[in-house]
């Protein structure tokens, strides 16, 4: 019997893709400096792209906020949605920990722990292009199959 374990941050993406059920696509790329050039390589829109963005509430408690590429995250917003009165950005290293994920790999399909998951209200009803798990991988996906994977909150929380 072998172990059909995904060993790779890639091959966890993957597998939590296929596991999710949702209609996908990769799209594979090389590498990319801006938002525009990642865009124009997936072949979206800079709004279409989703960054998956990790925030600690507190030691050990993390939330993932899905956003669009062309978006800010509104601090004030969150904070009022997640009824905290404080949020950090994790570092490299303690997002990494918390997910598996380097950043600009980051994604909710395959992290290590399944946190919670906050949608951007603008992505609903859209088709999005979210990382795969590895840089220059993308899957291009219904955000609202997204949004029911995960069971995410759909709230504005983007400026």
């Amino acid at each position: 019997m072998s172990d059909t374990t995904p060993t790779t941050p890639r091959d966890r993406a993957l597998a939590s893709f296929e596991a999710s059920g949702i209609d996908y696509s990769i799209t594979e790329h090389g590498p990319v400096n801006s938002l525009e050039e990642a865009a124009a390589a997936r072949g979206v829109q800079p709004r279409d792209i989703v960054k998956t963005i990790v925030v600690r509430l507190e030691e050990g408690r993390y939330v993932f906020v899905l956003i669009g590429g062309d978006k800010q995250i509104s601090w004030a917003k969150l904070r009022a949605h997640l009824g905290v009165s404080r949020l950090h950005m994790p570092s490299a290293d303690e997002a990494f920990d918390a997910t598996g994920f380097v950043r600009g790999t980051i994604t909710p399909f395959g992290s290590k722990t399944a946190w919670p998951v906050i949608a951007d209200s603008a992505l609903a009803g859209r088709t999005v292009s979210i990382g795969a798990g590895d840089h220059g991988w993308a899957a291009t996906v219904r955000a609202d199959d997204v949004i029911s994977a995960f069971g995410a909150s759909v709230v504005d929380v983007s400026e």
